[in-house]
C-alpha cells in the first residue's frame, strides 16, 4: 500500500511541477532558516556546560546602592571566598579569577609577544573547572607563585609546541621569572571566559569593601541557588554590616530605611552567557532575548512556509476533487484517501528537507561570518541531529498535510461529480485565518526590522558628549613608567597630531566605582558612588568636551593635585546645585581614616558624556589628575592618517623599549561594544526578508491556483471588454479583507514588541510614524504586484484556449 501511495504521490509531483516547486522550495527556504537559527540557539545555550559540574558551580555577583548610586559587578571583596568556604560546609571549594584588563607583554629572550588573555587565579582553578591539561599536575600547576599554565595555542605561539613545561619566560616589565608548569587544551568558543596565559593569584589585600576579583564556588549536591543567596545573606551579616557600621557610620536598618543596599547574589554558571551583563565582565555576553528572538523567528518561518503548504494544497484540490469522487465511488475508503495525501506531504516535505540541508552546508561559511562564530558541518553527524531532522520531517510533513487530508476525504462523491464544492473551496474561512497570519507576521518583521536598524543608527550618530572621531588609543603605556610622558610631548610634536592626552581608563569599559563622601564624617549620608577617573590637563579638550561651569585643571598649578572635575550627573548625585568650591574626600581621607586629608575641591563642572554602551544609563564621574598612564589618547588629522601612525609608532618604539606598539581607534571601539546588536540586527533583517518571500511564493500559489479556476470568467471578462486594472482589481478583492485584518493584528502587536526590545536601552530612539506606514504598505504592494503579474499573464493568453479551458 505504500509503495502504491509513493508512486501516486510522485506521479502528482510530475504532472504539478510548477505548484510542486513553489511547495517545495518554500518549505525548503523555511526549514533551512530554522537549521540555522537551531544551530545558533543550541550554540547560545550550550555556553560553559562542558563543565562537568556546571550545574554545582556559581559565581557570586556584586549589587549596592548607596544615596542612590549603584554598583553591579562581578568583582567580589577578597575576603569572599575564604569565608564561604570555611563558615559553610555545602561549599566544596572556591577560586578567584582576576583577567588583566590589557594586554600582557610575554618576553622570552630577545622575542617578544602581546597576549591579550591573561588572568590571575587561585590554585584550585583546576579543581573546580574542566580544564584538561595536555602536560603538567592540574594539583600543583599554580602551587608555586611563579608558576604559569599556558594554552595549547599560546604554547605553539611562544615556542611552537605544546611540549613547554619547564621552559621560562617575562611578563610586562617585571624582572620575576615565570616557569610553565603546565599546557592546558584551548577552552572551547562555548565558554564565558577564555585565557591563554594563567598565573597565581598574589596574596592580595584582605578587606570587604573593596572589590578585587571574580569568586566562584562550587558547592556539594543538592545545593540551590536559594541556599547559595542564604550563605551570602549571612557572610553580609557577619562580615559586611559590622564594617559599614565602622566605616559608614550607619546600620544595614538605616540604609534598608533608605532604600540602600549592600548585597551578594549567586549566579549559576550555566546563566552567565545569556543572563549577566555587569561591569567588569570577562568577555561580551549574550542575551537571552535575542535567543528568544530568534526562536520566534524560527517559528514563525516554519509556520508560514506550512500555512503555505496548506493553502497551495487546498487551493489546488479543485483539479483533484473529480480524481476522489471517481475513487470514492470504486471502492476507496476515507483512511486510504488520508493516507495518500499524507504520504504526498511527507514525500514532499522529506524532498524539501534535503534540499534545506544541501542549503545550510553551502551556506554555512557565510554564517558563520555573519554570526562571529565558528559553526563546523560536522554537527550533521551528532547523534541527536538525524533522528532530530527525521522527526521534524515526519512532523511537519504529517501536521501541514493533515487539513487538506481530512477536508478532501470527507467530501461526498455526488457533490463532486456535481461541481457543487468549487466556490466552497475557493473561499474557505480557514484559508482566509492563514492568510491573515502570514500578512500578520510579514508585516510584524518588517517593523522589528526597522526599527533596530533604527535604534542602531540612533547609537552610531548620538552625541555622546564627546567627539570619539580621529582618536587612536595607545593601549599598555603603563608598561612605559615616566617615560610616557616623554612618548607623549613627542607626539605631540609631530604634523598630522593634533592633541595628545594621558589618561588612566579606557572609554569602553565600565570604570571602577568608589565611594566619595561630601564632607569629613564619612558617614552614610555623606556618601556617594562614583566612577574614578584619572586624566591629564590635556583629556578634555582632546575629547572635545564642554565645561558647564568652572575651568579644566592647568599644569601651572600644582594645587590642581588637590582638585577634582565632576560631570553634570556626579553633581545631581552629591546634591550640588552649585558644586563649584565644595569639597569631596575619599574613604581615605575621611575622619575615620586620617584627619590631616585635605579632601578635593570642586573646580569644573563637565557635560554629561556617555561611556560604555548605551544600554546603561550616564555614570557619575569624577575626575583626578593622573599619576601614572595606562592609555594615550591622540586626536588626529582625516588627512595621511597611515604616516600619522607610522610617525606616532616611531616615536613609541624610541621609549618603549621592545614593548609592542598596541593600537586602536575609539570609533572602532565603540562599534564593538555593539557588535552583537549589529550581527543580530543582520540576521534578524535577513530572516525576515526570507520569511516575507517565503509568504509572497505562497501567496503567487494562491494567485495562480484562483486565477486558474476562475480562467473562463476571467476571458469572457476580456471579451466584454476588460482591462488589466479591471481583472487586477477583481483577483485583489479576495485577499483585501486578509489584509486590512492583518493591519489591525500587526500594527499594535509590533509596537508593543518593539517597546520592549527598545526598554534594553537606557537611551533609545522613538517608534517613528514611517515604519508603521512602511509595513503595510510593503504588504499591500507585494499583493499588488503578484496579481497584476498574473492579471496580465491572462491578459497575453490566447482568447480561444482561455474559454476552452475545461
Amino acid at each position: 500500500m505504500l509503495k502504491n501511495h509513493l508512486r501516486t504521490a510522485w506521479r502528482h509531483l510530475r504532472w504539478e511541477k510548477g505548484f510542486s516547486a513553489i511547495n517545495i522550495f518554500g518549505l525548503a527556504l523555511g526549514l533551512a532558516a530554522c537549521i540555522f537559527i537551531t544551530i545558533y540557539v543550541v550554540d547560545e545555550l550550550s555556553y560553559d556546560r562542558y563543565n562537568t559540574k556546571a550545574d554545582r558551580i556559581f559565581r557570586i555577583d556584586a549589587d549596592l546602592q548607596i544615596n542612590g548610586g549603584t554598583i553591579n559587578d562581578i568583582f567580589t571583596p577578597p575576603s569572599m571566598a575564604a569565608a564561604l568556604k570555611k563558615d559553610f560546609p555545602a561549599v566544596e571549594n572556591v577560586v578567584r579569577i582576576r583577567s588583566d584588563r590589557q594586554n600582557v607583554v610575554v618576553h622570552i629572550g630577545d622575542k617578544v609577544f602581546l597576549e591579550p588573555g591573561a588572568a590571575r587565579v587561585d590554585s584550585t582553578l583546576f579543581e573546580i573547572f574542566t580544564l584538561p591539561l595536555i602536560a603538567g599536575d592540574p594539583h600543583t600547576a599554580l602551587s608555586s607563585p611563579n608558576a604559569l599554565v599556558l594554552s595549547s595555542t599560546a604554547a605553539k605561539r611562544y615556542f611552537n609546541t605544546t611540549d613547554a613545561v619547564g621552559k621560562i619566560l617575562k611578563l610586562d616589565n617585571d624582572t620575576t621569572v615565570y616557569m610553565v608548569t603546565a599546557v592546558m587544551q584551548d577552552m572551547p568558543p562555548q565558554s564565558h571566559v577564555h585565557f591563554n596565559l594563567v598565573k597565581p593569584l598574589r596574596r592580595a589585600r584582605e578587606g570587604w569593601i573593596n572589590f578585587f576579583s571574580a569568586t566562584y564556588i562550587l558547592v556539594r549536591p543538592g545545593v540551590t541557588p536559594t541556599d547559595v543567596d542564604k550563605m551570602l545573606a549571612a557572610t553580609v551579616d557577619r562580615y559586611i554590616n559590622p564594617r559599614i557600621r565602622e566605616e559608614l557610620h550607619t546600620s544595614a536598618a538605616d540604609l534598608s530605611r533608605r532604600g540602600d543596599h549592600f548585597r551578594f547574589y549567586s549566579m549559576p554558571l550555566t546563566r552567565i552567557h545569556l543572563y549577566s551583563n555587569l561591569a567588569h565582565e570577562f568577555e561580551a555576553n549574550g542575551h537571552i532575548g535575542y535567543v528568544v528572538l530568534f526562536i520566534g523567528i524560527a517559528t514563525l518561518i516554519l509556520l508560514i512556509a506550512g500555512i503555505n503548504f496548506v493553502n497551495l494544497t487546498t487551493a489546488r484540490s479543485l483539479r483533484r476533487l473529480k480524481e476522489i469522487g471517481v475513487r470514492k465511488i470504486m471502492g476507496s475508503n476515507r483512511r486510504l484517501l488520508i493516507g495518500q495525501f499524507l504520504v504526498e506531504s511527507t514525500l514532499m516535505t522529506a524532498i524539501a528537507m534535503g534540499l534545506a540541508l544541501g542549503l545550510v552546508l553551502v551556506l554555512l561559511p557565510w554564517f558563520d561570518r555573519l554570526t562571529g562564530k565558528p559553526f563546523e558541518a560536522s554537527f550533521l553527524l551528532s547523534r541527536w541531529t538525524m533522528p532530530g531532522l527525521v522527526l521534524a520531517t515526519l512532523t511537519i510533513g504529517l501536521l501541514s498535510g493533515s487539513y487538506p487530508a481530512f477536508l478532501l476525504s470527507g467530501v461526498q462523491p455526488l457533490k463532486i461529480l456535481r461541481g457543487e464544492l468549487a466556490v466552497g473551496f475557493r473561499t474557505g474561512v480557514l484559508r482566509t485565518i492563514l492568510l491573515v497570519f502570514q500578512f500578520s507576521m510579514a508585516m510584524i518583521l518588517i517593523i522589528g526590522t526597522a526599527v533596530i536598524y533604527s535604534q542602531l543608527s540612533y547609537i552610531r550618530h548620538r552625541d555622546l558628549g564627546y567627539t570619539r572621531e580621529q582618536v587612536v588609543t595607545v593601549k599598555n603605556t603603563s608598561s612605559l613608567g615616566d617615560r610616557v610622558w616623554t612618548f607623549a610631548g613627542e607626539a605631540r610634536k609631530l604634523p598630522g597630531v593634533k592633541n595628545v592626552t594621558v589618561s588612566g581608563t579606557p572609554f569602553d569599559q565600565k570604570v571602577v566605582f568608589r565611594g566619595f563622601f561630601k564632607d569629613r564624617s564619612g558617614t552614610e549620608t555623606a556618601t556617594a558612588l562614583l566612577a574614578d577617573w584619572h586624566i591629564d590637563a590635556d583629556f578634555l579638550p582632546t575629547m572635545d568636551m564642554k565645561l558647564t561651569a568652572g575651568r579644566n585643571f592647568s599644569p601651572q598649578l600644582p594645587t590642581d593635585s588637590n582638585c577634582a572635575i565632576i560631570n553634570e550627573t556626579a553633581a545631581r548625585v552629591l546634591g550640588y546645585a552649585h558644586p563649584l568650591g565644595a569639597k569631596i574626600y575619599t574613604a581615605g581621607g575621611t575622619s575615620s581614616a586620617y584627619d590631616s586629608a585635605s579632601g578635593y575641591r570642586i573646580i569644573g563642572v563637565v557635560r554629561d558624556f556617555n561611556v560604555g554602551s548605551l544600554r546603561d544609563p550616564v555614570d557619575p564621574v569624577v575626575f583626578r589628575l593622573v599619576d601614572d598612564g595606562n592609555f594615550v589618547l591622540l586626536r588626529i588629522s582625516p588627512g595621511n592618517i597611515a604616516g600619522t601612525l607610522k610617525a606616532i609608532r616611531s616615536a613609541y618604539d624610541e621609549v618603549a623599549n621592545g614593548q609592542p606598539f598596541v593600537y586602536s581607534f575609539l570609533d572602532d571601539d565603540f562599534n564593538r561594544l555593539y557588535l552583537a546588536d549589529q550581527r543580530t540586527g543582520n540576521l534578524f533583517t535577513i530572516f525576515s526578508i526570507l520569511a516575507i518571500f517565503i509568504a509572497g511564493m505562497g501567496m503567487f500559489g494562491l494567485v495562480a491556483a484562483a486565477t486558474e479556476q476562475r480562467t473562463k470568467e476571467l476571458g469572457i471578462r476580456r471579451v466584454l471588454g476588460a482591462r488589466l486594472i479591471h481583472l487586477g482589481l477583481l483577483l485583489l478583492k479576495d485577499y483585501g479583507l486578509p489584509i486590512g485584518l492583518a493591519i489591525v493584528i500587526a500594527l499594535p502587536a509590533g509596537a508593543w514588541a518593539m517597546h520592549s526590545w527598545l526598554q534594553g536601552f537606557a537611551y533609545r530612539t522613538q517608534l517613528q510614524p514611517w515604519i508603521f506606514v512602511t509595513a503595510p504598505l510593503v504588504a499591500i504592494s507585494l499583493a499588488l504586484l503578484i496579481v497584476g503579474a498574473k492579471a496580465k499573464q491572462v491578459t497575453r493568453a490566447g482568447l480561444a484556449g482561455t474559454l476552452r479551458t475545461e
